[in-house]
């Protein structure tokens, strides 16, 4: 039986992939005391990129290996360190930086092949099987279309309010990126994260803004922290989009049989607020 596959619904043309070989991911750290993503099991898995040391060798910065329980064609595992706990909000700058710098490289050698899709899981609440920090790529065939809210209209309006004065209480600012909180958001504390130059897709993405994204993500993270506790579960994603965005979501509600049913989300956090919080903790 194959690991997975997609199907499309005829009557209302959403897709869905089966795949329930997922179904039988065991949590190795529990069941075995030993964490698949830790220095010491290098041979264990083929790498197909590394950060750092020889192939084999314990001494790596980042390691990238095939999902061994993929939903696509290609589905990719980014271990962000050899730290079993540390990740973007208490890593040191550098290797945030590195992370980064491996989406782009990860992006950039699949960008043909189909939709890129980058994600990281942070925590069960959140959809992690493995608590070692390690974000996810996949790629969709092109011919799967995905219900991805666009940056488009949400960032003229942006670019608008801003050029007319009207939002410098709405969104912050660094050298390359918006930070921004939608008022259409669908999740309490939802953030998102725009570059100022868009339009080519995440593999345009140059050093200096590698660097800011790298600062402006761990900033939110660590300013969620004092918000939700340290290991608050939370999930971000960048779309196969030309103008991508990064969007992180704290999982600190549960969806009910209402937002199931009708996909209309209650959102019972005003952004407005969500904003002030961390416009208030941010430099």
């Amino acid at each position: 039986m194959s690991d997975f596959e997609f199907l499309q619904n005829k009557q209302n043309g959403k897709w869905v992939i089966s795949a329930p070989r997922r179904s039988h991911r065991t949590n190795v750290e529990k069941a075995a005391g030993v964490c698949p993503f830790c220095p010491g099991l290098e041979g264990n898995d083929e790498e197909l990129y590394r950060v750092g040391g020889e192939v084999g060798d314990e001494n790596w910065d980042i390691r990238v290996l095939a999902n061994k329980f993929p939903f696509a064609p290609d589905h990719e595992v980014i271990i962000h360190s050899t730290d079993h706990h540390k990740s973007f909000d208490e890593l040191p700058f550098s290797q945030v930086e590195l992370i980064l710098q491996t989406y782009r490289q990860r992006f950039i050698a699949h960008k043909k092949e189909g939709q890129v899709y980058l994600l990281h899981n942070s925590g069960a609440a959140a959809g992690a099987s493995l608590s070692h920090p390690h974000s996810q790529l996949v790629v969709i065939p092109q011919n799967v279309k995905l219900e991805i809210t666009p940056l488009n209209p949400e960032i003229s309006k942006l670019e608008l309010r801003i050029k007319k004065q009207e939002l410098r209480n709405d969104v912050l600012e660094t050298d390359h990126f918006y930070i921004f909180c939608p008022k259409t958001s669908e999740w309490p504390d939802e953030v998102w994260i725009a570059p100022k130059q868009n339009g080519g897709g995440f593999g345009l993405i140059k050093d200096p803004e590698v660097t800011d994204l790298g600062f402006v993500l761990s900033r939110i993270i660590q300013i969620f922290d004092l918000r939700h506790g340290h290991e608050f579960p939370f999930n971000f994603y960048i779309p196969p989009l030309k103008n991508w965005y990064l969007r992180l979501i704290p999982r600190i509600k549960i969806i009910g049989g209402f937002e199931l049913g009708t996909n209309i989300i209650v959102n019972t956090q005003d952004p407005a607020e969500t904003f002030g919080f961390i416009k208030e903790h941010f430099w």
